[in-house]
Order: C-alpha cells, then structure tokens, then sequence
C-alpha cells in the first residue's frame, strides 16, 4: 500500500502539505468549522485543537482563531459573532464574560520601530463578569478587571481596572460599575445562536 501511494502522491506533495500545514489548518478552522451550523461541534474541533473551552460556553458562528493552543476560556461566557480571538500570545477569558459583535482580541503586533518590523506582544487576560461591547478593541498584554465594561467602539490600550466602564480611542474610564452578583447565562439566549 505505502509503495502504491509512493508512485500514486508525488513526494512533493507531502513537502508542501508540510510547509502549508499552519495555514491549511488555519483555513480549516477559520472557514469551515468556524461557520458550522453547530456550536458544539465548533467547541469539540477547539478543544481538539488545544484550547479549553467548557460546554457551558456559547460560541457563536464567524468567529477567527488564531493558535486556538493557547485560548482558555471560564464557564458561563459567551462569545459573540465575527470575532477575532488572537491566542498566539495567549487569551484567557474568565467565568461569565459577554462578547459583543466583531470584537477583536489581539495578543501579538508589530513594533513600527523596529527595521524588521518584527512581532511583539503579550498574554491578554479578560476576568470574570466583563462585559465587552460591540467592536472593540482590546490590544496585547492588556488585563481586564472583573466586572468591567468596555464600550461599543472602544480600544483597549491598558490595562482596566475592576467594575470600570471604559470607551473611547484609546480608552478611558467614563463611568463605573455597580458591583454585584452579575450571571450571564448562555442558556438564556441559546436560541440566537448560528
């Protein structure tokens, strides 16, 4: 059987299926099962891929996943659609946390100062009970307190502090946040979910 498929598959084929493996995978994960008509399948393919994510988490459909090995995700948190979530650096995203539309997470960039333009980054942290507004933004190495708010069309730049409502470019605290028991609960929208 290996001789047959030795004289059937050119040995240059497995060379460029190994050079073109990341972005096979990428492909595969960001335009077929990133859209599938299943959130559960969509969590079952990432954890297969290495994240960890809880069935209690709602993941709604067109999200990007970049290095799905180093996003963790807590109970209860759900994640909004055609989102980008930048885990080359590493993402965590605590208990209950509520993503809005088109929000964008990034670990890693570029240094313009640099001649070769070369990557710099940092794990981004998003606590429990945060609440992340549609299209955002939250760029690397930045923490998010529990129970802040970051408004629609917001950029994260720095750190947020605990139970803040932050907006603006670049953001900054507009208000602040009454502390409480918060639950957002997938289950109650599970209904919405493509």
């Amino acid at each position: 059987m290996k001789k047959l498929l030795k004289t059937i598959i050119p040995k240059s084929f497995f060379k460029w299926l190994y050079l073109w493996k990341d972005s096979i995978e990428w492909f595969f994960l960001n335009s077929i099962i990133s859209s599938f008509p299943s959130q559960t399948i969509r969590i079952i393919i990432l954890n297969f891929m290495g994240a960890k994510i809880p069935k209690s988490v709602a993941v709604y459909a067109g999200n990007e996943y970049r290095n799905p090995c180093g996003l963790v995700i807590g109970e209860g948190t759900a994640l909004g659609h055609r989102g980008i979530l930048d885990a080359r650096m590493g993402l965590e995203i605590g208990k209950n946390v509520c993503f809005g539309t088109e929000v964008m997470i990034w670990s890693l960039h570029h240094d313009y100062n640099d001649i070769g333009f070369k990557a710099v980054g940092g794990k981004v942290i998003i606590e429990d009970y945060v609440w992340l507004g549609s299209r955002c933004i939250v760029l690397p190495g930045v923490i998010i307190g529990k129970g802040a708010v970051v408004a629609a069309g917001a950029v994260v730049t720095k750190d947020v502090a605990e139970y803040t409502v932050v907006g603006g470019i670049p953001a900054k605290v507009i208000s602040l946040r009454e502390k409480k028991a918060y639950n957002y609960s997938p289950s109650d929208y599970k209904l919405h979910l493509v």
